[in-house]
C-alpha cells in the first residue's frame, strides 16, 4: 500500500528533544535532555521539515509532532507548531506521554477568545510500566495501575468536546519488553473500550540512551501479535494493506460493536477473503489515496460513487461480508460501532541499522558483488522499504525514522546542546536530580 493507498507516515526530529520522563528504554540520544524548549526553534525547524516534506512527498500526509515531551512547549508554541504543520498539508498528530493537565489541553485547543483554534486534535499517548516520572504514578509496578490514567487521559479529550465543541482522535502506544509482554492481552481487553482509535505496540529495541536500553523480545513480532489477538478476542487480518516491510509494520483495521460486556472486535477486512481482496484492488485501482483530510476523504467517497455506480455493488458486498462476521445486525442498527485499528511497529537495533546505511551510503544494491550476512541484508531491505520518513534538510533528503535515531540523532543534538543550552538552574530542577540519583 505505501504510494498507493499513503505516502507513509511522517516525523520531526531536533524540533524539541527535551522530556521530563526517565523511561527505560529511552530512544533518545544522550544529548537530548541537555537542550532547552524554545518555541521559535522549534516553529522554524518545524516549517523547513515541512516544506521539504511537501516538496518531496506529496501534498498531504500524516505527520508525527514527535520528539521529546511536546507539552514542555508552552500551549501557544503547541499550537503553532500543528498550524505550521497544517499550513504545509500534514495531518499533525502530537505525541505525549499524556501527563498534563486539562487546562494545558484547553489553552492549546481554545484561543484566549474562547474560539476554537482547531475542529480536531490528533493525539498519541504513551502509556507503559516502565516511563518512570508520572506525577501521580512515578514508578508504576504494573499495567494495570496504569489504567485509570488511560481512561483519565480520554476524558480529558471527551470533556474538551463537551465544552469546546473540538473533536479528537487519540492513539494509544506501548513499548513491550518481556517484564511486561504476559500482561498485554490484559491491556487490550481493557482499554479497547475507553476510545482511543488506534492501539500501537513496539517491541523494544536497542536504541538511544545506552545506559536505559532493554534486550527486545527477540522474534520476529508474531508472539506479540498472538497476545494482542488474544486480549482483542478475534483474529486481527494485517496482510491484506501491508504498508512497507512487514517485518517492521502490521496494521489491522476492525470495529469494535456493541456495548459494554457484550461488545466485541470484528475485522473490517479478512485477508483470506477473496471477496475482500478484490475489493481492497477494486478500491486502490478507483479511490487511491486516503492521505486526505477527513472531509475532502469523504467528499471523494461520495464523489466515487457518483461517477461509478457500480462501486455500490463492490461496497454492498463488502458490507454484507461485514454483517456476517458481527453476527448481530442490532447492534449495527443501534449504531453502536466504533473504528478501532491495531497497529504493531518494530523498530531495529542501532548498531545493525547504522551498518545497514554505512552500506547503503557506499552504494550497495542487489547487483553489487559485496557479500553481506543475511540479519545486514535483512536491515538495508526493511530501511528500503520504510513507510516512515523523516526530513533532513540540509542533505535534502527523506530518511527512515530509524537511521534518523540511530545514525543522525546523536550529532544533532550535540549540536543543539550548544545551540539551545540549559541555564544552571535549569539543570537543578527536581528531574535532573534524580536522573543524577539513577546515573
Amino acid at each position: 500500500m505505501l504510494g498507493r493507498m499513503s505516502p507513509g507516515c511522517e516525523g520531526t526530529h531536533g524540533v524539541f528533544p527535551k522530556c521530563n520522563f526517565a523511561c527505560k528504554p529511552c530512544y533518545h540520544s544522550e544529548d537530548a535532555n541537555h537542550v532547552r524548549v524554545d518555541g521559535m526553534h522549534t516553529v522554524t525547524q518545524i516549517a523547513r521539515q515541512m516544506h521539504m516534506l511537501q516538496k518531496q512527498r506529496g501534498p498531504v500526509a500524516h505527520c508525527q509532532l514527535i520528539g521529546g515531551e511536546v507539552t514542555l512547549l508552552p500551549a501557544a508554541d503547541h499550537a503553532r507548531a500543528l498550524e505550521v504543520m497544517r499550513f504545509y498539508g500534514r495531518i499533525p498528530m502530537s505525541f505525549t506521554h499524556g501527563d498534563f493537565s486539562y487546562e494545558y489541553l484547553v489553552a492549546l485547543a481554545v484561543t484566549p477568545e474562547g474560539k476554537p483554534r482547531f475542529r480536531r486534535l490528533d493525539f498519541a499517548v504513551h502509556f507503559d510500566m516502565y516511563m518512570y516520572g508520572r506525577s501521580e504514578i512515578p514508578r508504576p509496578e504494573s499495567e494495570a495501575q496504569l489504567h485509570e490514567y488511560r481512561k483519565r487521559f480520554v476524558d480529558m479529550f471527551r470533556r474538551l468536546r463537551r465544552e469546546h465543541g473540538v473533536r479528537f482522535y487519540l492513539a494509544h502506544n506501548m513499548t513491550v519488553q518481556q517484564g511486561n509482554f504476559g500482561q498485554i492481552a490484559d491491556v487490550v481487553s481493557e482499554i479497547q473500550h475507553y476510545g482511543f482509535r488506534l492501539l500501537s505496540f513496539q517491541p523494544a529495541a536497542l536504541q538511544g540512551v545506552e545506559r536505559r536500553r532493554v534486550q527486545g523480545l527477540g522474534n520476529d513480532g508474531d508472539a506479540l501479535w498472538r497476545e494482542i489477538e488474544h486480549g482483542a478476542g478475534a483474529r486481527l487480518p494485517h496482510r491484506l494493506f501491508q504498508m512497507g516491510d512487514t517485518r517492521c509494520n502490521r496494521v489491522s483495521f476492525c470495529a469494535v460493536v456493541g456495548a459494554g460486556a457484550s461488545a466485541r472486535v470484528v475485522p473490517l477486512f479478512d485477508d483470506r477473503s477473496a471477496g475482500d481482496a478484490r475489493f481492497r484492488d477494486a478500491m486502490m485501482s478507483q479511490f487511491g489515496s486516503i492521505a486526505l483530510p477527513p472531509a475532502l476523504l469523504w467528499l471523494k467517497g461520495a464523489r466515487l460513487l457518483l461517477r461509478r455506480p457500480w462501486m455500490v455493488v463492490l461496497v454492498a458486498l463488502w458490507a454484507a461480508r461485514f454483517l456476517s462476521r458481527c453476527g448481530n445486525l442490532l447492534d449495527l442498527l443501534l449504531w453502536r460501532v466504533r473504528l478501532l485499528t491495531f497497529v504493531m511497529h518494530r523498530f531495529m537495533d542501532a548498531d545493525d541499522v547504522r551498518a545497514a546505511w554505512s552500506l547503503m551510503e557506499n552504494g550497495y544494491d542487489e547487483t553489487s558483488k559485496k557479500v553481506v550476512d543475511a540479519g545486514l541484508l535483512e536491515t538495508v531491505e526493511r530501511l528500503r522499504a520504510c513507510s516512515y520518513g523523516m526530513a533532513q534538510v540540509d542533505q535534502g533528503r527523506v530518511v527512515p525514522a530509524c537511521v534518523q535515531h540511530s545514525v543522525y540523532d546523536p550529532d544533532e543534538n550535540k549540536a543543539l546542546a550548544r545551540e539551545l543550552r540549559i541555564g544552571e538552574k535549569a539543570r537543578s530542577s527536581a528531574f535532573w536530580k534524580l536522573e543524577k540519583r539513577r546515573g
